[in-house]
């Protein structure tokens, strides 16, 4: 499993080397946008609107955007000395909690811990504190260069990480539109639906929820390929020297006909009688 943060795990005067490991996949269907005339992936470029031109990695620089096109610049040095300042401390456990006083919709993602080496007894020693204590631990820490507050708890003889939101990343219910305060409901009505959920109550078992939209789209697509209803992207067009040359020149040849100034006419002499008749 593919190692993606290695630090320090502290509660007290323990010290817990760990290795963090990505506890969910994404498993959706990624489809590619293509050209329908001859189904090449589109290619998305960047590209400045005031100077129209493409926009290389070299020439981008990272800005925080404080009023209306008014920018304060942060380079790469500034925000890498900031990450290793934060990145260098332990990440310390700073209270203990029970599971049910967070609510769900603060859960962002999950992360495996394993420990690092050496780290196996004061691992074990978190694990059986949990463990007898019910508790949870909050603490805080880096990862992708945001400050991250996570809990740590255990699932099935391992510890994770869960990160969850800060208070003020989760948006105030007050502004859900349309929620209706009281609602008259038929006693009839409650009990029929509280009888439903009984029937309905059972024990969770994750392994009997399927993505059925997710199956049914690979069932498609094998499908189309089994029918051979495949298309193949057309290569891009190598550029040809002679072409390019004689288009080169043909356009030279078109340009120096512009700039070449006109001759100038040369002026009529007047005839006798034309001379005699203005006099």
């Amino acid at each position: 499993m593919h190692t993606m943060w290695k630090g320090t795990i502290s509660f007290g005067l323990v010290n817990i080397p760990v290795k963090m490991h990505a506890a969910t996949e994404n498993k959706d269907v990624s489809l590619r946008q293509l050209h329908k005339e001859c189904k090449s992936p589109i290619k998305y470029e960047k590209v400045c609107p005031v100077c129209e031109k493409e926009i290389g990695t070299d020439d981008i620089v990272k800005g925080y955007e404080y009023a209306k096109n008014k920018f304060v610049i942060l380079d790469d040095e500034d925000l890498a000395e900031l990450k290793k300042e934060q990145e260098d401390r332990a990440v310390e456990i700073i209270d203990f909690v029970k599971l049910e006083d967070i609510d769900p919709i603060y859960f962002e993602k999950s992360y495996y811990l394993s420990p690092n080496d050496g780290g196996g007894k004061a691992y074990g020693l978190l694990r059986a504190a949990l463990e007898e204590s019910g508790k949870i631990g909050v603490a805080k820490m880096m990862i992708r260069s945001k400050e991250q507050l996570a809990v740590i708890r255990i699932y099935k003889n391992t510890l994770i990480v869960e990160t969850i939101h800060y208070p003020d990343e989760v948006r105030d219910v007050a502004e859900v539109p349309n929620i209706p305060e009281n609602v008259e409901i038929a006693k009839k009505e409650l009990d029929t639906a509280k009888m439903l959920i009984d029937q309905l109550t059972t024990e969770f078992d994750p392994e009997k929820y399927k993505d059925e939209y997710r199956t049914a789209l690979l069932d498609l697509i094998e499908e189309k390929k089994n029918a051979d209803q495949t298309a193949t992207a057309k290569d891009k067009p190598k550029a040809d020297n002679v072409t390019d040359l004689m288009g080169a020149l043909q356009a030279s040849l078109e340009r120096a006909k512009k700039d070449k100034p006109k001759p100038s006419q040369p002026k009529k002499r007047k005839t006798a009688a034309k001379k005699k008749a203005a006099q």
